[in-house]
């Protein structure tokens, strides 16, 4: 078996998945998906599930924007329902510095395109009357929402493979050279030949990028998340504080799932951070001090995953300086989650043509070498 493909993308979370899915449906180009393990089954499905524009860097929101509009329009890429809700953010301040933060950035976002509600401690808790009295403002951003992340990334995958593209779950990268016309690729299930590779493989894709001469500064890492028994529905924006040390949402079953704070450091040979007692008490803390009505809360699940993070926080997305046909799109530093369906699409118009519908320049892979920070 060496079948030729004109692209293969390496990685099937959620940014693989969508790359395949636009690339086959799309650009109708002939493109297979490897995964070493199951389609999202890595920090796609594992993360908090925000679908937040609020909070990011401004460099990052024409991405966000491109990312949003196809969360908008997920029925029509997809069979799959993805419990996708418009709920609004709501970014919380606790003291006069953190609401500072806030308005300072308002008006920044607002220039960029995403429209921002700053409230004072009256307004907020009279709209919120379930925050807790330690509130003393926050910024609401009404079009961004939640979904379920064990959801998507599979769906997305399910859609490409119906548009038309090779998708391998169970199937191990093991080598990538160049050769005259692309690239060789070499599985546990035999070799296969594309045009052109997207690196997409998650917090493994430091190790792809390297392996052609692109250094990262990227470091595995693992959340910390969690999901409380049901409860009444009540709390239906998603929650976060100002300095970005708790997250939390209220899916529409009546379960708060809530994330935050440390990230344990990641073997990426053995993969499998487990969530701490003692930081579970510390987040409950948070919890209790954003919405104390929850204090005493069951907690009947927590988990990790594995993550890619970057050291200036911004990801690498666009073509390797050092193998021509080679895209990278990885390290997403925690936040990936909202952007990814766009990422995927801008991958895909990348292979198929070589430009991208939104600026890409602060994400080049080269800028690490350009500023002394690659090792």
């Amino acid at each position: 078996m060496n079948r030729r493909f004109d692209v293969a993308v390496v990685g099937g979370g959620l940014v693989g998945a969508s790359a395949a899915y636009f690339l086959a449906s799309r650009h109708r180009l002939d493109v297979v998906l490897l995964e070493r393990g199951r389609v999202g089954a890595q920090a796609s499905g594992v993360n908090f599930g925000n679908v937040r524009r609020q909070g990011r860097t401004i460099n990052q929101l024409p991405l966000a924007h491109h990312a949003r509009a196809i969360w908008g329009e997920l029925d029509k890429h997809l069979d799959d329902p993805c419990e996708f809700l418009v709920t609004g953010h709501l970014k919380l301040a606790f003291d006069d510095e953190q609401m500072a933060a806030l308005e300072d950035y308002a008006p920044r976002a607002g220039a960029a395109g995403l429209d921002l509600e700053l409230m004072g401690a009256n307004a907020v808790h009279t709209r919120f009357p379930f925050l807790g009295k330690g509130v003393v403002g926050g910024s609401f951003s009404p079009q961004d929402g939640n979904a379920n992340p064990r959801l998507v990334a599979p769906a997305f995958g399910r859609a490409a493979r119906r548009a038309g593209a090779d998708v391998r779950e169970n199937t191990e990268v093991l080598d990538i050279t160049r050769t005259a016309d692309g690239f060789a690729l070499e599985t546990r299930d035999g070799s296969l030949r594309a045009g052109t590779v997207v690196n997409a493989a998650g917090a493994w894709a430091g190790r792809l990028a390297q392996s052609f001469g692109d250094t990262v500064p990227m470091t595995p890492r693992g959340p910390m998340m969690a999901v409380t028994e049901p409860l009444r529905y009540a709390i239906r924006p998603v929650l976060g504080t100002g300095d970005s040390s708790f997250y939390m949402r209220q899916v529409e079953r009546g379960s708060v799932v809530f994330g935050g704070g440390a990230r344990v450091d990641v073997d990426l040979d053995n993969p499998f951070p487990r969530p701490r007692p003692e930081h579970l008490l510390v987040q409950l803390g948070h919890m209790r001090r954003l919405v104390p009505s929850l204090a005493g809360v069951q907690v009947i699940r927590t988990w990790s995953g594995v993550e890619g993070y970057m050291d200036d926080k911004q990801p690498a997305i666009g073509f390797s300086p050092n193998a021509p046909g080679l895209i990278h799109a990885f390290g997403f530093t925690g936040h990936g989650f909202q952007l990814a369906p766009g990422v995927g699409s801008v991958v895909a118009d990348l292979a198929a043509s070589g430009t991208s519908p939104v600026p890409l320049e602060s994400y080049a892979v080269d800028r690490f070498a350009a500023s002394g920070d690659a090792r």
